[in-house]
């Protein structure tokens, strides 16, 4: 029998993003196709994992597939191989199927497009989302901060695809495009991936993981830069001085910040961490409070500085485009 409570921490998050995403873009379609494509998603995640055990039965008649995984290299080659093209694969397909049917009843924008991406990916989380939480492997917190990711993942194909069906005259490189951007997808996820298993290994490969969450953060600044470009909108500016050396500065400033922003973020999610198991009374001991409060006002300093250096890029490139 399904676990009710289960099923809503799987599926809230990802539709509350989804809401966010449908009121921020206009002439957006309706909601309930953009509910349609997040069935659709969850389907298609259903369909992913069936594919992959079927992958994984066919590839340990060959060689021990479970094994390579004792090493990050072999993950990283199960998540080249397997993984990422079987989960963007079917996303992609997810994406493609119903948005052939529909581009013969309605001029599809970019942005409607895009959207249907963001909505199956969303479902694509919601689906996966239960099956951790289902299977106890992850905690409600892990996957709450996670629900953008598949959405991170598939922004430069669903982008792609959404210049495509919307183009007047579809041209052979705008296929070449779509799957360049599909290939871009499946690497990325693979990469986070990995980074997000580093942690399991020993000291250096361990410090890997710290990379995780400023690739997390750029990967979210370019789902939303993607976003404007579908409607139309100029992406925002970081880097903008035509001098070598000047350029040099910002861009090593523009990875200053998401380095502080993106450890930020992962400083408060360990945190959280560590203190859910606690009991409620526990959390009031002066020891266990200075830990909070302390740890708390590190990250979030971090956070505030990489905040100012973003305010500072802008309105430097602002100062300079206009």
């Amino acid at each position: 029998m399904v676990d009710l409570s289960l099923l809503l921490w799987a599926a809230i998050p990802p539709l509350l993003l989804l809401g966010y995403y449908y009121f921020r873009v206009p002439f957006a379609p309706p909601l309930l196709k953009l509910l349609m494509f997040f069935i659709i998603g969850a389907i298609s995640g259903l369909l992913a994992l069936r594919l992959e055990w079927v992958f994984e039965i066919v590839a340990n008649s060959f060689v021990d597939w479970h094994q390579i995984e004792r090493w990050l290299p072999g993950i990283a080659l199960r998540q080249l191989v397997e993984i990422g093209p079987i989960e963007e694969g079917c996303k992609l397909t997810a994406v493609v199927v119903p948005t052939y049917y529909l581009q013969h009843r309605y001029r599809l924008l970019p942005s409607s497009v895009f959207l249907f991406t963001i909505a199956v990916a969303l479902g694509f989380t919601a689906e996966e989302n239960w099956i951790y939480l289902f299977h106890d492997t992850a905690s409600i917190l892990a996957r709450s901060i996670g629900t953008p990711v598949h959405a991170m993942f598939s922004a430069p194909w669903g982008y792609a695809l959404g210049i495509y069906i919307s183009s007047h005259t579809r041209l052979n490189r705008d296929k070449k495009f779509i799957f360049r951007a599909w290939l871009n997808s499946v690497i990325c996820h693979a990469l986070v991936n990995v980074l997000s298993s580093a942690a399991r290994y020993s000291i250096p490969v361990s410090f890997l993981t710290y990379s995780l969450f400023p690739f997390l953060l750029w990967m979210f600044w370019r789902l939303e830069q993607l976003l404007r470009k579908v409607q139309g909108k100029p992406v925002i500016i970081l880097i903008s001085d035509r001098t070598r050396q000047r350029r040099y500065w910002q861009r090593g400033l523009v990875l200053f910040a998401l380095v502080l922003g993106g450890n930020a973020i992962f400083g408060l999610f360990l945190l959280v961490r560590k203190i859910s198991p606690l009991s409620p009374s526990k959390l009031f001991d002066t020891y266990i409070l200075w830990f909070i409060f302390s740890r708390f006002l590190l990250n979030l300093f971090f956070g505030v500085l990489a905040w100012g250096i973003y305010r500072y890029l802008r309105h430097s490139a602002r100062r300079r485009y206009f």
